[in-house]
């Protein structure tokens, strides 16, 4: 039972831990980047291609999954043999739990390619939030270390 009651509060864990991940959307903006000018620059799409943006890796993911695995092993056998199934299990449910951190916070993403009026060309990836086509016009936002493609 108090496995089982680890899990729901591990499986929490994690879902809270997609809710926090940072945004790399074209059109989120966190607290520091408002109130700051940004430089805008106009430019055409050439090309758009979809990519995945990886899932955060915190210990968060790892350290409950350790949790619940080191308590699932632990009501195996008896003894030394319980001591053991806890070691492995928390070190099985650790792995686990890191893995399903990154996977539930992983994004769906978009590498758009922009020749700016310049003549430059430059690559932005950012969020599929936003649908792209190439021969569009757009305007390229940047500032304080962050570049967004937007229309």
């Amino acid at each position: 039972m108090k496995a089982l009651n680890l899990l729901v509060i591990a499986s929490a864990c994690v879902v809270v831990l997609a809710g926090c991940a940072a945004s790399q959307s074209g059109s989120a903006y966190s607290r520091t980047q408002t109130r700051q000018a940004q430089d805008v620059e106009m430019g055409v799409v050439e090309s758009v291609r979809e990519v995945q943006i990886e899932g955060t890796k915190t210990p968060i993911g790892a350290g409950a999954g350790a949790v619940v695995g080191g308590v699932a092993g632990s009501t195996v056998g008896g003894g030394k043999g319980s001591t053991v199934a806890a070691v492995l299990g928390a070190v099985g449910g650790g792995l686990a739990g890191a893995a399903i951190e990154e996977g539930v916070t992983r994004k769906k993403g978009l590498e758009i390619t922009v020749r700016l009026d310049s003549g430059k060309m430059i690559a932005v990836t950012q969020e599929a939030d936003e649908a792209f086509a190439p021969g569009e016009r757009v305007r390229i936002l940047s500032g304080g270390g962050v570049v967004r493609v937007s229309h």
